[in-house]
């Protein structure tokens, strides 16, 4: 059986070192490391963190194994492609598997201290654990962040610091900003939750009538409304521009992409309108955005 742990930092083949293949960076208060494991030999890990763990599922699928998270339930989940796993610093996170074939994965070794600063916030915050969930701003930053490991380049750098400070908000953003997908009394279901949810993130960029919401949660536009505002505490309109400046904000991390090219990517036809929007959300204008991340 190989053996995968890690000695506070990376993971480690304990045995048969050559099926895996490792690419290690590190940035401030960020060191990624991207694996990639061509044997199909069972595999145990057993692991307590001082640093925050993102682990990126890349193409991970199993015959058969189990994961344990402390708090979360085991999940014995097989096809784990394109899945996402948080564990907070102190958190316990273990479990084995049988693969059907090569697995590759990126891990995330976040600093608490830093992910706090980076994000703009003093003190701590209990984060909470997630095993195996979909998130498509945190994937996009993920594959930006891997994309730079073996760059020497200073700029390359840079752009990747840049990359762990929206890293940071987004994971924050898990338990403070995004939305708790809970039934409410005289609010949405879950399952009504989650389908909005869904169509708006895969629709950020386009303009659709609240009668499109309202009929994928199976409402009246009136009673939908209100219980949509019951659900988030904020209104549909609301809510969708919310999420566009936040994929706004990823956006503008990276350099090479204009201001310009970040308004039409959120759907807005013009800069101008974009800039007025961002700045009434964030209360700074994207210039001033993207030059405290420099």
């Amino acid at each position: 059986m190989t053996a995968i742990m890690t000695s506070g930092s990376e993971p480690v083949a304990l045995s048969q070192p050559r099926t895996v293949e490792l690419k290690v960076a590190d940035w401030h208060g960020l060191r990624a490391v991207a694996m990639k494991l061509t044997s199909r030999q069972p595999i145990e890990f057993n692991l307590t963190e001082k640093s925050h763990l993102l682990v990126a599922l890349e193409h991970v699928r199993r015959y058969d194994g189990e994961t344990m998270v402390e708090g979360l339930p085991k999940s014995t989940r097989r096809d784990l492609t394109h899945k996402l796993a948080f564990i907070p610093a102190g958190c316990a996170f273990s479990g084995w598997m049988k693969p059907l074939e090569s697995l590759q994965a990126t891990l995330f070794y976040i600093d608490p201290d830093t992910l706090m600063v980076d994000a703009g916030r003093h003190g701590t915050t209990d984060l909470r654990p997630r095993l195996f969930f979909d998130d498509k701003s945190i994937w996009q930053t993920v594959l930006k962040l891997k994309a730079q490991i073996g760059s020497a380049d200073a700029g390359g750098c840079l752009y990747a610091e840049a990359l762990g400070a929206v890293l940071a908000h987004e994971i924050l953003r898990l338990d403070i900003g995004g939305p708790a997908l809970i039934p409410m009394r005289g609010g949405l279901a879950a399952w009504q939750q989650r389908r909005i949810v869904e169509f708006i993130e895969d629709h950020l960029a386009d303009d659709f009538p609240l009668a499109a919401l309202a009929s994928l949660a199976q409402l009246s536009i009136y009673h939908f409304a209100r219980a949509f505002k019951h659900s988030f505490g904020i209104p549909p309109h609301r809510y969708h521009t919310h999420r566009r400046m936040e994929r706004a904000r990823a956006l503008l991390a990276d350099p090479r992409t204009s201001v310009a090219e970040v308004a039409l990517e959120v759907g807005f036809s013009g800069a101008s309108a974009f800039a007025a929007t961002f700045r009434r959300t964030t209360g700074q204008t994207p210039t001033d955005y993207r030059r405290g991340l420099e």
